[in-house]
């Protein structure tokens, strides 16, 4: 059985005042109410996100990578020294790792509706740190500016910001660049390790439509 839960925001502009327009954000779930739940999936969801995003740089090469090696340091028999194929055995200096790390991407995969449970089950906990707005001001795009507009809804640069908006904006985009606690995401790609570490999640009223379709479950 599917539940819905109507989470609602009152519209601010961007002097910080707020409109006498109301919007409202439908989330359903298919699973229950219970915390324990809602909160084992964002934790399994978040620790795929971690591993496919982890970059695994550590790389070496065994007896058949490292070159050289081909010819026989010595005979087999008769010099009284411990018999050896190759100088490029994990023994010799210079020679191959066993059993050594390797660059191997792993990849996990989680579904598609459990991703979505996990994201709406994330954004009804986070409902008191969303602020919706009409719009940003795109005609600068230099970042006090920027900063200037987000003070005005009582939000701090240095907080660590989630902006979500139905389409990137050049200008805004330049704003923000300097800022690396602001993070601009499109409605339609949302990143739940970057919205669980949000203080603010600052919504485009625009983009609440497009967060109903895609992540409905």
């Amino acid at each position: 059985m599917s539940l819905t839960n109507v989470l609602t925001f009152q519209i601010k502009d961007l002097d910080g005042s707020e409109t006498s327009n109301n919007i409202s954000l439908h989330l359903s779930n298919s699973i229950s109410n219970e915390l324990d739940t809602k909160n084992y999936i964002i934790h399994k969801t978040l620790l795929i996100e971690n591993t496919n995003g982890r970059k695994r740089t550590a790389n070496t090469k065994t007896r058949a990578e490292v070159r050289g090696g081909g010819r026989k340091p010595w005979r087999q028999k008769g010099t009284g020294r411990a018999r050896a194929g190759s100088n490029r055995s994990p023994l010799w200096r210079g020679g191959g790792v066993s059993f050594g790390p390797k660059s191997k991407k792993s990849i996990k995969k989680i579904n598609k509706k459990e991703w979505r449970i996990s994201l709406n089950s994330l954004l009804i906990k986070k409902q008191t740190d969303i602020i919706v707005i009409n719009n940003f001001d795109y005609n600068s795009f230099k970042t006090k500016d920027f900063i200037k507009q987000i003070q005005n809804l009582n939000i701090q640069y240095s907080d660590q910001i989630v902006i979500v908006v139905p389409t990137i904006n050049e200008n805004l985009k330049r704003g923000t660049s300097n800022l690396p606690n602001v993070k601009l995401m499109l409605a339609n790609n949302l990143n739940i390790k970057k919205i669980l570490a949000a203080k603010y999640i600052v919504i485009l009223k625009d983009s609440l439509k497009i967060i109903e379709e895609m992540y409905n479950v």
